[in-house]
């Protein structure tokens, strides 16, 4: 229970959960399946909240990235589970129904190689032995040999290898012992190994599955003087190069001092990382590109506005444009639509012209919309577009909110303060419940 106090804590760092992905069905004599639903205290489109075990097969690291809370120069409690503990660990959690998967990572044991046979040994027993057919997500070490990296992707539904830092440059300064060129080589053979998995499937139906969930990465925003301009670069570089599934962004936390890193009395710069992920998101569906939405002239996102906004507002020439003609990709422009409810209008208007009112109930924002749109030729009857009217329209303090005050922080095995706001008679109904 100390190991696992210590290790849960150390990887709740790596923010580089998502949904599976994959689907596997229960085998006779066998355990659990995945499914493509939502991961990690997330909620599934059914509705479901499930959930994964996120923990390190060791905290202890031969690394000194300076950003990192287990460099090996940090005096920190260390601790390390043995592959069979991992495995045991995941069966009785998944017995229990705590759990319908496992997020594996680990710090650097010896070397890449050693590590990696580590964390194949914990795979083989769940899958070989105790026969779990449950969701496993796993970090590839940079450095490791590809045979083994081959091996262990044969036995995880997805492998992700964190690019962690924006640059080649800030790499270099903060994390010493790794570099750009052994962090990119595994991603390369995992796109390969995934690629060449396609068409083995095709020719044969019983071919093993390699990373059918496919490879993210994970990049920190706020630990380095890099821009929204560079890091939304490489991601656009990443999806196009590599046939990522996700990038993750996250806010760097100060958690050790550092002549080079932000203090430590420094906050998260967390409405950064949500422009980051909204940006993403127009990469990945809407069809813009990174030169689109920044420059370097303007290297950073505006902190009042989405990306999509900002960008509609400095392109202005572009509209308005009218709804029952414009074709599907200029619709996505707009603020106020998105992908669901483009597709409905380009499905409503077959059948006759639409108004406002229809496009409310076809599920358009229009607070945002009504100042880049026209129906039937003319904008929304009384409508003003001023500079101050539309900047005022298209803020949300209540969405900003959030962001500049965390009230959040992710969920722990071994976390009671909830009980403490519990009223008194609640919170000794909850334990007696609890021992029974």
């Amino acid at each position: 229970m100390e190991k696992l106090e210590i290790l849960t804590a150390s990887a709740k760092y790596d923010v580089a959960c998502t949904s599976s992905g994959s689907e596997r069905k229960s085998q006779a004599g066998g355990m659990g399946n995945a499914v493509s639903m939502g991961i990690c205290h997330s909620f599934a489109a059914d509705g479901r909240c499930i959930s994964l075990l996120k923990v390190l097969m060791t905290n202890s690291c031969v690394y000194d990235c300076a950003y990192c809370i287990n460099r090996k120069s940090n005096q920190t409690r260390r601790a390390a589970f043995t592959p069979e503990e991992i495995a045991d660990l995941t069966m009785q959690f998944y017995r229990r129904n705590y759990i319908e998967g496992l997020f594996l990572s680990s710090g650097i044991m010896r070397n890449p190689d050693y590590t990696t046979e580590q964390l194949m040994a914990a795979l083989e027993l769940l899958r070989n032995v105790h026969h779990f057919g449950g969701y496993i997500h796993v970090k590839a070490i940079p450095g490791a040999d590809d045979i083994l990296l081959s091996r262990l992707g044969l036995l995880a539904d997805r492998m992700s290898v964190n690019i962690e830092l924006p640059s080649k440059e800030s790499l270099g300064r903060l994390a010493p012992d790794k570099s750009k060129q052994s962090i990119l080589k595994p991603m390369a053979l995992i796109k390969e190994k995934i690629n060449e998995n396609s068409s083995d499937i095709v020719k044969y139906n019983h071919a093993p599955r390699f990373a059918p969930a496919g490879q993210s990465t994970q990049m920190i925003v706020g630990a380095t003087p890099d821009t929204d301009y560079q890091i939304l670069n490489l991601t656009e570089g990443l999806y196009r190069k590599y046939g990522l599934k996700r990038i993750f962004y996250s806010a760097y936390t100060p958690v050790v001092e550092h002549s080079l890193l932000p203090s430590l009395d420094t906050k998260p710069p967390l409405l950064r990382e949500h422009r980051l992920y909204q940006a993403d998101w127009l990469l990945r569906f809407y069809g813009f590109q990174a030169k689109e939405l920044l420059d370097e002239a303007a290297p950073n996102f505006n902190p009042l506005l989405d990306p999509k906004c900002s960008w509609a507002i400095n392109h202005r020439e572009q509209f308005p444009v009218e709804v029952n003609r414009v074709p599907y990709e200029t619709l996505l422009r707009v603020p106020g639509i998105g992908v669901r409810s483009a597709q409905r209008i380009v499905k409503a208007r077959r059948a006759g012209t639409l108004d406002f009112y229809a496009l409310k109930k076809l599920g358009v924002v229009l607070k945002r919309a009504q100042f880049f749109i026209t129906c039937k030729g003319k904008m929304l009857e009384g409508l003003k577009v001023g500079e101050h009217t539309l900047l005022r329209s298209l803020m949300s303090g209540q969405e900003l909110s959030p962001f500049l005050q965390p009230q959040y922080e992710q969920l722990s095995l071994f976390d009671d303060t909830y009980l403490a706001a519990l009223p008194a008679a609640g919170a000794a109904g909850l334990r007696k419940g609890e021992s029974s």
